[in-house]
């Protein structure tokens, strides 16, 4: 009797067991549930990842995590289905109007145009469980009308992979020789998001908060430009009513865009959209060019090429023949979402900034199947120190020195190459550096130092080759100096952010960038910013006195114009008051002028006889840059060398008169950087 007992306790254990291997074996394909790090959701699928090709003029990718559908053979994509949303794209929009390239070109001297680069051609590049790799082709015919099609070979590739919470994207732009010339000034990768739904944007940890919508825009007041509203009645949310939305509020330095977006935080899901860009290898204008990133639509966007902030001299200018190809990307949509009852907006936030560390460090890529993107184990690398000479005459460890390399050129001329490709880092407090991951090419090897007026470059070109290890000997920056420093104002940094940012007027707030702050390091990004000088300075011009005023709160942020009345603008000429005790007779001394940023102006500089009508130095009209209307605090870089004879300066009391002489409109102007008097070298 115990004997048969003990055989039916196995029997029914067997049956268990059976039963439970028959329940896992039936639901082998279904998506997996698990709770990732901070509460993050993550579902894993077994089957890898799906091409799906059965609905006319679709492809889908699927991974049991994310499906991503995309227009057959256009490329664009119009849908992104993800933990439990049928398309976290606004369905409103048209299909062409959702997740798509863009680029914004000309024939040269001609009217620009707007080019969505839809693809006429679809080819899958891999397929297999772990990943899958799409391919949307557009390609010029050269027999079509000059002007009618951009001259441009373009390659959109898609890759997703089993376990990945998003996809990546890049795309391959070429030339052939032979084309048509063509100027290209915007290349960007935009996605817009349900209005409906995402409503909270983040840029930065300081940077984040709830949104107004585009329908509040819609019914707003535009200000001075399109771009800028009023947003008198915002009927999504009364906590807006009353602030100016521009999307130029929310631009960033590319050497920081690595990763923004929006989040979705209705009741049933919390669900984090996220541009993440782990280099900027393929960006333009190296690591300070400013460019937009997430804004009001909702859209989250990476903009590879742009002359925002720098004007056309930025923009890609291609001969009648030359030949060119670049690799815009790759860059990663991450998504993320957590349980809305356990998570919250900073959970997301915070998961993002983690999946960005890890894409980072993976970089660069080695699995998608690009020819023209090198691996890790094709690239190079270059090494150094740089060290640099002080106002003492002192060879000092150049820290935090910004180093990079870039496409051949003369000194400074990184700022302005869009083209090639830029790699950049940052020294350590000994100087020391260590450029990475560089693709194999030529370039010169550039730097500058915050401290220090003016730009380095190394002699003789740097050339990369597979597996390259350079290590160059110390290098030594000398800048610009001709004797002793009798004042300066300001600090050579490039940016006139240390200067006067009076306060915003309150009725034309933006909350964003002063939700989170400790200090004011944003403040200039408020619109209208510049008006307050015609409030400082009702009855006349800035006068600077360097014996008794202070930079940060005497000197205005901008050289702006003055409207005298019925919206007509004028110059204006700013007075720089300084003692000498002495004037050495003859001697020469020199001005070091350092702008952060330049409008259409023209700068002028004359010494103690405001009246002469040939000035000692003129600018002449430079800068595109439009930096004080889109809410930057620099744009391009310019530093100008003035001989000031002795002959006109006078011992005692001594002015200088800077004059910004073009008139018509308010937003023609300068920033300055720094200025330093120089008297003559004691050598």
């Amino acid at each position: 009797m115990r004997q048969r007992v003990g055989w039916l306790l196995w029997t029914v254990l067997l049956m268990l067991v059976l039963f439970c291997f028959l329940v896992d074996a039936g639901n082998y394909n279904a998506p997996r549930r698990a709770l990732g790090s901070n509460n993050i959701s993550v579902r894993q699928h077994e089957d890898g990842v799906k091409i799906l090709t059965d609905t006319p003029n679709r492809v889908v990718l699927d991974n049991g995590l994310v499906q991503v559908t995309f227009s057959n053979p256009g490329g664009d994509v119009v849908g992104i289905k993800y933990n439990g949303i049928d398309n976290l794209l606004e369905i409103n929009n048209e299909e062409t109007n959702r997740g798509y390239w863009d680029i914004v070109w000309s024939n040269p001297g001609k009217k620009f145009a707007y080019d969505k680069l839809y693809g006429t051609e679809f080819k899958v590049i891999t397929a297999r469980k772990d990943q899958a790799e799409v391919s949307f082709i557009k390609t010029y015919n050269v027999s079509s009308p000059n002007g009618l099609y951009v001259p441009l070979n373009v390659d959109k590739r898609y890759i997703m992979q089993r376990g990945g919470s998003g996809f990546y994207a890049y795309s391959i732009f070429e030339r052939i020789e032979g084309w048509p010339g063509a100027e290209m000034d915007h290349i960007r990768l935009v996605f817009k998001l349900q209005q409906a739904k995402f409503r909270y944007m983040a840029l930065s940890d300081t940077r984040q908060r709830f949104m107004p919508t585009q329908d509040d825009r819609r019914n707003g007041q535009r200000l001075a430009y399109v771009e800028a509203v009023l947003l008198p009645n915002a009927t999504s949310n009364p906590i807006f009513a009353g602030e100016v939305d521009d999307k130029y509020q929310y631009s960033m330095e590319d050497k920081d865009n690595k990763v923004h977006g929006w989040v979705c935080t209705d009741d049933q899901s919390l669900v984090g959209f996220w541009m993440i860009t782990p280099s900027s290898e393929f960006r333009i204008g190296g690591p300070l060019k400013q460019d937009l990133a997430s804004h009001v639509g909702p859209t989250t966007m990476s903009v590879f090429s742009s002359t925002h902030y720098a004007g056309g001299q930025l923009g890609m200018r291609f001969r009648q023949g030359e030949a060119w190809k670049k690799v815009f990307g790759p860059v990663f949509l991450y998504l993320n979402s957590a349980d809305p009852n356990n998570g919250s907006t900073t959970t997301l936030w915070n998961n993002a900034k983690e999946q960005m560390r890890k894409q980072v460090k993976s970089w660069p890529y080695n699995f998608n199947s690009s020819q023209d993107f090198p691996s890790s184990d094709q690239r190079g690398l270059v090494s150094g120190r740089l060290q640099v000479i002080d106002a003492s005459n002192v060879l000092v460890p150049a820290s935090s020195a910004y180093v990079g390399l870039a496409a051949p050129g003369e000194i400074g001329s990184w700022q302005k190459e869009s083209k090639g490709y830029q790699f950049w880092t940052q020294a350590d407090e000994n100087g020391q550096f260590v450029i990475k991951h560089v693709r194999p090419g030529n370039y010169s090897l550039y730097a500058w130092v915050t401290g220090f007026i003016g730009d380095y470059k190394h002699e003789g070109e740097i050339t990369i080759k597979p597996g390259s290890r350079i290590q160059l000997d110390n290098l030594r920056y000398e800048p610009p100096r001709s004797g002793p420093t009798l004042w300066e104002i300001g600090i050579p940094d490039r940016s006139a952010a240390e200067f006067n940012i009076p306060d915003p007027y309150p009725t034309l707030m933006n909350k964003f960038d002063n939700n989170n702050h400790s200090d004011d390091s944003d403040k200039f990004r408020q619109y209208g910013l510049w008006a307050r000088y015609e409030e400082l300075y009702p009855d006349h011009d800035l006068i600077y006195t360097v014996d008794s005023n202070n930079y940060r709160d005497d000197w205005f942020y901008a050289h702006v114009t003055r409207n005298i009345g019925n919206e007509t603008y004028v110059g204006t000429t700013w007075q720089v008051k300084f003692q000498l005790h002495n004037v050495t007779h003859p001697g020469n001394y020199t001005l070091r002028l350092a702008l952060a940023a330049a409008t259409l102006s023209e700068l002028q500089v004359r010494f103690n006889d405001r009246s002469v009508a040939r000035p000692l130095f003129s600018t002449g009209k430079i800068g595109e840059d439009n930096a004080i209307a889109r809410h930057g605090i620099h744009g391009l870089y310019w530093l100008f060398h003035v001989d000031v004879p002795s002959t006109l300066l006078r011992e005692g009391n001594n002015t200088m008169y800077l004059t910004q002489s073009r008139d018509g409109f308010t937003f023609r102007g300068v920033m300055y950087d720094y200025i330093r008097l120089e008297g003559p070298s004691s050598q």
